[in-house]
């Protein structure tokens, strides 16, 4: 048999195991993008920086959900892109907030200090841009599989009867 390169829809992976697979997908790809700001941050202002590595980093992740997070069993679609960036820009804002107050309320904090405040917002909104993805951006895929199930043509009363092995009327009432 010739593969056509598609994939059958994987089942959805249950609540903890998507936010395990979440934690080390975006977890990784937010730790890295930690340093990216840093770096970037020493070449132009920290808000351009944080904006730079969040679009970059919410492809990517975006990616790594649709593929092994939540079980799409493939690439992320535009429209889940699309949506998945709408819950960047609020961590984007999170994040930008949170380095605004450090730098209200310390004068010139240390890279640690930066990467502590940084990590903890971005943490914070990564629980919140969970359930986001796994309750909109992704929900989708989990309930057209759940539907198609649903769906499957009925069987007709002749087949289930053939099928059925005969039981005797007392026996069922007594076991129910």
């Amino acid at each position: 048999m010739r593969n056509n390169g598609s994939k059958a829809p994987q089942a959805a992976p249950g609540t903890f195991a998507a936010f395990a697979r979440f934690v080390v997908c975006g977890g990784g790809v937010g730790l890295a993008s930690s340093f990216a700001v840093a770096a970037l941050a020493s070449w132009m202002p920290w808000g351009l920086a944080n904006a730079v590595v969040t679009v970059v980093s919410t492809l990517l992740a975006t990616e790594l959900h649709a593929r092994f997070t939540f079980g799409a069993g493939g690439r992320a679609t535009w429209r889940q892109h699309a949506q998945s960036a709408g819950s960047a820009v609020a961590a984007y804002a999170v994040t930008c907030v949170a380095m605004l107050v450090l730098r209200q309320l310390v004068a010139a904090p240390g890279a640690v200090l930066e990467q502590v405040v940084y990590l903890s917002a971005s943490a914070l909104a990564g629980v919140a841009r969970f359930a986001v993805l796994r309750l909109v951006v992704f929900a989708r895929n989990r309930s057209q599989t759940a539907a198609s199930a649903r769906t499957a043509p009925p069987v007709p009363a002749s087949v289930a009867r053939a099928a059925a092995p005969a039981a005797d009327p007392a026996v069922l009432c007594r076991a129910a």
